[in-house]
């Protein structure tokens, strides 16, 4: 069975930890393209946010009510927010951003009460490597990648705020002290690491099966 069967097991199966009225975010990606379905097919009555335009073009076409996550107007909170991703790691460590809008992905998940990450059982390793997706700032760009080191501008539109995207390719050994010294080097928006204690469940498409696994 192929992986998109998996991903879309998955996405099903996420679907249905949504009830009425909630405050869901959407992430973005291939995934996702099957969540939006299934989540519109429940018929509820949801306030969603989505993490970049696409997404929320998908979503409006299906019915979904996309709501405003910008300003100080934007939803506050979310429920749940359910998103792919490109590598996870048996300590919980998460890689996004292939898709180049992990800024607002992790924002949203950051938001949410439940953070549920949806994928196929290739999505699974034993450590993650790279490249580690990043968005930087324009200003200062040449200075901010000196600083990182092992960094390739990615051959990719900007991000949906702007900025530009790219790709840590340095050793990954220990995800965590990488994704600090991310986060502390000036220029650096955010990166792809998303640490275990931001995810709540993982569900992953196994064949034809669905593993659920309740994290926090």
């Amino acid at each position: 069975m192929g992986n998109g069967r998996e991903k879309q097991l998955a996405a099903e199966a996420a679907a249905e930890l949504v009830e009425d009225g909630m405050r869901v975010g959407l992430g973005t990606g291939s995934t996702v393209a099957f969540l939006l379905p299934a989540l519109a097919r429940r018929g509820f009555s949801l306030h969603c946010v989505a993490t970049s335009l696409a997404t929320e073009a998908a979503a409006r076409e299906l019915g979904l009510s996309v709501e405003p996550f910008s300003g100080v107007d934007g939803l506050a909170e979310l429920d749940v927010a359910i998103d792919g991703a490109d590598q996870v790691a048996p300590t919980g460590w998460v890689v996004k951003g292939g898709g180049a809008a992990h800024t607002r992905e992790k924002a949203v998940a950051a938001a949410a009460r439940r953070f549920v990450v949806i994928v196929s059982s290739d999505k699974l390793v034993q450590r993650l490597t790279p490249p580690i997706p990043l968005e930087l700032l324009e200003f200062g760009l040449a200075s901010t990648m000196a600083r990182i080191g092992s960094v390739e501008l990615r051959d990719a539109p900007r991000s949906p705020d702007g900025g530009v995207i790219a790709d840590y390719t340095g050793p990954v050994d220990d995800p965590a002290a990488l994704a600090s010294r991310l986060s502390e080097t000036t220029g650096v928006v955010e990166h792809g690491l998303f640490a275990p204690d931001l995810v709540s469940d993982l569900v992953v498409g196994r064949g034809a099966d669905v593993e659920h696994r309740q994290l926090l």
